[in-house]
């Protein structure tokens, strides 16, 4: 038979994993539907909101499929980890009942005027929709990372009763992985949309159709892609940074370390072996992980660093915290 918990974490994995081809998506898109509705708001060009309304189609099926799993996946909290949605529930729903109030509802009325109401608004109405749509898709993104970020980095909570009670609403919503994870999710977002606008638009080219919407849309896809690619670099390297020094353990996970070590090497390739603390068939990097996280080839990694949200920010504007300082 089985195990029960095993069942749950394929079958809430397999939901997470599909409810999330779509929000990176929608950031991709509402960023490439702004700039063409911004182009011709200022030029007049036809072949920009043409261009607009093919990717404006796209983005409502994009965001029906996105919220219909969305929900399927919020009612798997309750029952594949019911336990758990009790103890956390009371600081978990809140950045979840904010994401519908405040931007849910933002995101979906201004999207029904993209989708309806080209002819029935003005331009810039038309235009601030497009924004508006933008914006929402990106005020939802950010509600849902602050409530996956405080379970990663918990803050501004006690446990009362069994149960985590929220002491400091903007300790929880600031908390220290929220900024990496934050800008670190929305380039994946951009990149995401690009790549899948520039596939359309190089079909098109290929099938020799629509020949000025697909080299424009794919010229845009390419110029965003290349762009927000080579800014990723920099952000998820801020990012890995945040998990080294706020979840030293998740770090030493992704990469095999079982024993904290100075000059930690950077993880390849290996097959871990929990029961017996190795690592097989292992192909690594000498020195190159402490090296990326501490700009010091000989630095501890693996050790239990508790590092506050102020010296976290004061390594990323001042210079580094080293774990043997003592954080």
């Amino acid at each position: 038979m089985l195990d029960p918990v095993l069942l749950a974490r394929i079958q809430f994995g397999f939901t997470v994993g599909f409810h999330f081809l779509f929000p990176p998506l929608t950031f991709g898109l509402t960023l490439a539907i702004l700039i063409l509705e911004t182009l011709y708001l200022r030029t007049g060009q036809t072949f920009y909101r043409e261009a607009s309304a093919f990717w404006i189609r796209l983005l409502g099926l994009t965001f029906v499929v996105g919220v219909a799993s969305g929900i399927a996946m919020e009612f798997a909290f309750g029952t594949n980890w019911s336990e758990y949605s009790r103890f956390v529930g009371d600081i978990f729903g809140a950045p979840l009942a904010a994401e519908g109030i405040f931007a849910f509802f933002l995101e979906s009325s201004f999207l029904g005027i993209l989708l309806f109401g080209r002819e029935r608004v003005s331009k810039k109405a038309y235009w601030l929709a497009a924004f508006l749509v933008f914006f929402a898709s990106h005020l939802s993104g950010l509600w849902i990372l602050i409530a996956n970020s405080w379970q990663q980095t918990p803050a501004g909570y006690t446990l009362v009763e069994g149960r985590a009670r929220l002491t400091d609403f903007w300790a929880a919503v600031l908390n220290p992985s929220i900024g990496p994870r934050f800008f670190h999710t929305v380039a994946a977002g951009w990149i995401t949309g690009a790549f899948f606008i520039a596939g359309i638009s190089a079909w098109y080219l290929r099938q020799k159709r629509h020949l000025a919407f697909a080299r424009l849309s794919l010229g845009l896809a390419l110029t965003i892609g290349a762009v927000t690619s080579l800014a990723q670099v920099g952000l998820g390297h801020l990012h890995s940074v945040q998990v080294a020094l706020t979840q030293p353990a998740k770090m030493a996970a992704f990469e095999g370390l079982f024993t904290t070590q100075r000059g930690a090497p950077l993880a390849l390739f290996g097959i871990p072996d929990v029961a017996q603390q190795t690592v097989h068939l292992y192909v690594g990097i000498p020195r190159l992980l402490s090296f990326l996280v501490h700009f010091d080839p000989s630095a501890l990694v693996g050790m239990p660093i508790v590092i506050g949200y102020t010296a976290y920010i004061y390594w990323v504007f001042k210079g580094k915290v080293r774990a043997e300082e003592g954080y």
